[in-house]
């Protein structure tokens, strides 16, 4: 079978930023934030050049070990062959190591990008695809599922394949990140796991999961009791007391927060604009607090031209998606 065929032109992709685990939701849940990385493709004559801003521009690879690439040369043997060169921009804004889903932003783009610059790549890899090649790279399905989904999503296995359900988060949802100055590697955090949990606190978790589903689509005044956890965070918390400690205080004050991923990030999903500004007080000094909205678009191909503002003027998701503002692909552990 003959390779495929490249487009000429680039291609600009933005990702999302996600928060997995949400509490009780463990390896299943993941939330789209509205914070975004950018990536550009381009096919070229020969060889592979790579440019990076922001976000691990000093510290990441520019060559094949770079993990957007090692997705992007995934996804061209899936798609029948390798282009000639290629060419990558990445402008980074999701921090790495913080447990925001940067690894699944540079996967989930290098798929995304590979598909839009093969020509009936679409045809090739659907959506499904895209879901079980990116899960398969990043090892789970949870982040990624957000990622290329939007909104917020349930994602599971099924006899080893990554499937997912996208719901519609309640539009009242106010997410607030604060992110610490030091990283943490996920492999770090799930060594602190034991291999097995009473059963009284798997079955704890089970009903909180099932009523996060109700809390984050339609009632978001049960988050609280929504968002109590007994699988991970008590267990990880040994390596990341600062995240431990900023959760128990403001979950004291009425304030639904939870460990972002595999952190050290902290999640919180106030109840109104008020109670948002009174948590940056309880927080104190050594975080960046950052107020998010909602992502319901995933990732997404975007018009190379932005206006003045900086937006893009038009775009679609997958290959048919909405305007956003941009940002860039990151190669950092979830």
């Amino acid at each position: 079978m003959a390779g495929p065929a490249f487009r000429a032109a680039a291609v600009r992709v933005r990702t999302p930023a996600t928060s997995a685990n949400l509490g009780p939701g463990f390896d299943a849940m993941g939330l789209a934030l509205g914070l975004y990385d950018d990536v550009v493709v381009r096919v070229a004559d020969s060889g592979l050049h790579v440019d990076i801003a922001g976000e691990g521009a000093g510290t990441l690879p520019r060559d094949e070990r770079h993990l957007l690439v090692k997705s992007l040369r995934t996804t061209f043997d899936l798609l029948g062959g390798q282009p000639r060169g290629l060419e990558v921009v990445c402008a980074n804004r999701i921090p790495h190591g913080r447990g925001l889903g940067s690894s699944s932003a540079a996967i989930c783009a290098g798929v995304v990008a590979a598909r839009a610059v093969t020509t009936g790549g679409e045809a090739r890899l659907d959506e499904t695809g895209m879901l079980e090649l990116a899960s398969e790279i990043e090892g789970h399905p949870d982040n990624v599922a957000a990622c290329l989904l939007g909104g917020f999503t349930l994602a599971w296995s099924d006899g080893g394949a990554a499937r997912a359900v996208r719901l519609e988060p309640a539009a009242a949802l106010l997410p607030v990140v604060f992110v610490p100055a030091k990283p943490m590697l996920t492999e770090t955090a799930r060594g602190l796991l034991p291999r097995t949990v009473p059963h009284v606190d798997a079955a704890f978790n089970a009903g909180r999961a099932a009523l996060l589903v109700e809390a984050l689509t339609r009632r978001p005044e049960l988050l609280l009791a929504a968002t109590e956890d007994r699988l991970h965070q008590e267990y990880r918390s040994p390596a990341m007391t600062e995240s431990a400690d900023l959760v128990a205080r403001l979950r004291s004050e009425g304030v639904p927060a939870v460990i972002s991923g595999a952190g050290p990030t902290v999640l919180a999903l106030p109840a109104d604009d008020g109670e948002a500004d009174k948590m940056s007080q309880l927080a104190g000094e050594g975080w960046t607090a950052n107020r998010l909205s909602l992502d319901t678009a995933g990732a997404s191909v975007l018009p190379l031209h932005t206006g003045a503002s900086g937006e893009a003027t038009g775009g679609s998701r997958g290959t048919d998606g909405p305007d956003g503002a941009p940002g860039g692909a990151g190669s950092a552990p979830r």
